[in-house]
């Protein structure tokens, strides 16, 4: 498994995992975690769907860095110290619409640390930052209806069912519903606060 440098940014998730910026820094270890994981990964992702190329890992993340200086992204890596050195778990993206005031949210885990809570504790410190510094006053959660880890932690988060996109999703041989979730600002405070 490949090791990534100690980090020169992070955002505690607990006493060993880190959230991190997901940039082209972290090219070698990102694409090893994406072709370890791109079966399990392609059963609910359309772009997981063919065998990831180390040039094309790059240039994604190359273009995430990008999106994080205009401000139409938060593209985060989930980071775990094991032994002293730091390893990746997963990814997570914020997709911003300034216009609308609103996201999108994303993520996935390596098969090697579901069940960790990482994704959820990920996932909210994302929102924090949507409804705290962005100002952002909805973000929106897509899944497969068939994915029950996805929908718990939408559930979990407090996101509410929102309703199903028809063949919203489309893979290379098939098109698949899409399950619509959606929180508010003001719900994400209530819940905060609580």
């Amino acid at each position: 498994m490949t090791t990534i440098p100690a980090p020169l940014f992070s955002f505690p998730l607990a006493d060993d995992a880190v959230l991190i910026p997901r940039t082209a820094e972290i090219t070698d270890a990102y694409h090893e975690l994406l072709v370890a994981n791109s079966e399990r990964l392609a059963r609910w992702e359309p772009w997981a769907g063919k065998q990831p190329v180390l040039e094309e890992t790059r240039s994604f993340l190359e273009a995430s860095g990008r999106n994080w200086l205009d401000g139409s992204e938060l593209p985060v890596a989930i980071a775990v110290s094991r032994d002293g050195q730091w390893h990746l778990a997963g990814a997570l993206s914020l997709t911003v619409s300034r216009y609308s005031r609103s996201a999108e949210i994303g993520y996935w885990i390596g098969a090697d640390y579901e069940g960790r809570g990482l994704v959820t504790r990920a996932a909210a410190a994302v929102l924090d930052q949507a409804f705290g510094p962005l100002g952002l006053d909805r973000v929106s959660l897509h899944t497969d209806p068939a994915n029950e880890r996805s929908r718990a932690v939408a559930r979990r988060l407090g996101f509410v069912e929102e309703g199903i996109l028809r063949q919203g999703t489309a893979f290379a041989d098939e098109r698949r519903d899409e399950l619509v979730y959606g929180l508010l600002a003001e719900e994400w405070q209530k819940r905060s606060a609580g």
